[in-house]
């Protein structure tokens, strides 16, 4: 039986989404891109998940970008529509759940992007990072040309113009990455982090994904998310129960409502 493109396991409050085409680098091929937006949609629809990590199998790569032969060739895999708008909606920033980056290898390209599109990353000490598109004849068209409103705008044309990878190190000194450990270390460095974000009020992290991530670019749209989201957030179920645990010395119980 053929192994699945994406492997998927819950622990506890946080979904694992396993890239699963090592013999490719994990490449992202049509039907990858779309069971992953599945997975997103899917898991915005569970309760019982809280928060997403995701990351690549094998040692070679946690994603090297588009799947390069098949674009060459010219092969559309039959995919299902709304995985593949599910997809585009995570690389835009647009998925309710916090999602947690877990780059055990090198992450290039589409790769490095999709690490741009989770919400906070953990990258193994050996691994490179880069958008190295235009030595293909292409552009970084999966949200890399959007690096400057990350680093400092001489920094991201470095990165996009030259195509030049950067390590580890350099990439968390940028703050495009925020924990690097043992390539050993890094899916349990992941978890923690997760774990620590899904104990958090559900609805409150929602809000305040959406309002930190629309401050970078439209600062007036988020003090209007801001007066849109504060009487659903403060006058919650779950603010009440963060208020009653913290008196009751306990720890908070929530439904996310």
């Amino acid at each position: 039986m053929t192994e699945p493109v994406l492997v998927r396991e819950q622990r506890g409050n946080v979904l694992v989404l396993r890239l699963n085409r090592p013999e490719a680098r994990n490449a992202l091929s049509g039907e990858l891109v779309s069971e992953l937006g599945l997975a997103f949609d899917d898991a915005e629809q569970d309760a019982s998940i809280r928060c997403v990590v995701l990351t690549g199998t094998g040692d070679r790569a946690f994603c090297a970008g588009m799947d390069l032969a098949a674009f060459a060739a010219g092969n559309a895999a039959d995919v299902d529509p709304r995985g593949t708008a599910a997809f585009g909606r995570f690389m835009a920033g647009g998925v309710t759940l916090p999602v947690v980056g877990a780059a055990q290898a090198t992450a290039v390209a589409g790769g490095f992007e999709l690490l741009l599109a989770c919400d906070v990353v953990v990258a193994s000490d050996a691994a490179k990072f880069g958008l190295p598109e235009v030595r293909r004849g292409l552009f970084p068209a999966g949200g890399g040309v959007y690096l400057g409103t990350r680093v400092p705008l001489a920094i991201a044309l470095e990165l996009t113009l030259t195509g030049d990878p950067v390590d580890a190190a350099r990439a968390a000194a940028l703050g495009l990455i925020n924990e690097v450990v043992p390539a050993a270390d890094v899916v349990d460095a992941a978890l923690r982090l997760a774990d620590r974000i899904a104990r958090n009020g559900p609805l409150a992290v929602q809000a305040t994904k959406q309002m930190v991530r629309a401050a970078v670019a439209d600062y007036a749209g988020a003090m209007a998310l801001q007066d849109e989201w504060q009487p659903k957030v403060f006058g919650s179920n779950d603010a009440r129960e963060g208020a009653t645990a913290f008196i009751e010395k306990r720890d908070p119980v929530w439904t996310g409502t």
